[in-house]
């Protein structure tokens, strides 16, 4: 392989793996023995540096990591400190709602309450942290269930779930009016 090409497969599996990765290894994988894929390794860190880059080639017994340079620690915990943005839809906040109410709850469960289908909003949920699988239904096809997580918590401002406010006879009347609307919304489309 040539010196460019094996340098681009390094710099590629070393961003990627972002951990240290044994010498041998990277040796195999552009089929070079480890003396030459140590000079490859030699030219790029020389490099990094020369170039005045953000990251330079660190390398221990056997293994070699691509880190940040320390003077760039400044800039990146701009970007790693400020907060994941969370957009919850009404659609998510309607799923959530029910999964706080109703937990352990299976996805089918929580689609019979709103009348359509919830794969969306579950997924942002888990990707937000704020739900979580708490396990399998003992039921045929062993659906699994979901449950709130500490996050939910933290975001919503309570110690518990005992906490929730609770919702009135009336309000559940209009929220299972609102579902029949949309599934019949849904029928009609």
């Amino acid at each position: 392989m040539e010196q460019a090409k094996a340098e681009a497969v390094l710099e590629a599996i070393l961003f990627t793996m972002g951990e240290s990765v044994e010498i041998s290894k990277l040796a195999e994988v552009i089929e070079e023995d480890v003396r030459s894929t140590k000079k490859i390794l030699a030219a790029m860190a020389e490099r990094y540096e020369q170039e005045d880059r953000g990251i330079y080639l660190t390398q221990f017994d056997s293994a070699v990591q691509l880190c940040t340079k320390a003077e760039m620690y400044e800039y990146l915990i701009k970007i790693a400190k400020s907060p994941r943005k969370m957009t919850l839809t009404d659609t998510v906040l309607e799923t959530l709602s029910i999964i706080a109410y109703k937990q352990p709850v299976t996805r089918l469960e929580i689609e019979r309450v709103r009348g359509v289908s919830c794969d969306h909003a579950i997924n942002k949920l888990l990707e937000y942290d704020l739900i979580t699988e708490l396990g399998r239904l003992d039921a045929p096809g062993r659906p699994l269930l979901f449950g709130t997580t500490e996050q939910f918590l933290r975001c919503f401002g309570v110690k518990s779930l005992e906490e929730l406010p609770e919702l009135n006879p009336v309000q559940l009347e209009e929220f299972k009016q609102q579902a029949e609307a949309e599934v019949q919304l849904q029928l009609d489309i």
